[in-house]
């Protein structure tokens, strides 16, 4: 049990670590110097982060879970 639980452990400070850093390369992108975006730009990223951070709090409840995996703009027609 506790091979599992160290396995769990090391795993997730790595896993965390890296969305944490990805994240705030995601912040980076806010910088109106660098970078042209508009707020349904934004609004789309922000739904997508929640909804995936939804469905892993799911996970952890062992509740069912979308599988998304990418992202990409959906174009405005």
């Amino acid at each position: 049990m506790e091979e599992k639980r160290e396995r769990f452990e090391r795993l997730a400070e790595k896993r965390v670590t890296d969305v944490i850093h990805k994240l705030r390369l995601i912040g980076n992108l806010a910088n109106k110097n660098n970078y042209d975006y508009t707020d349904e730009h934004v609004k789309q990223i922000m739904d997508t982060l929640d909804q995936e951070l939804r469905a892993l709090k799911g996970r952890f409840k062992e509740e069912s879970s979308s599988e998304q995996y990418s992202f990409s703009f959906k174009k405005n027609r």
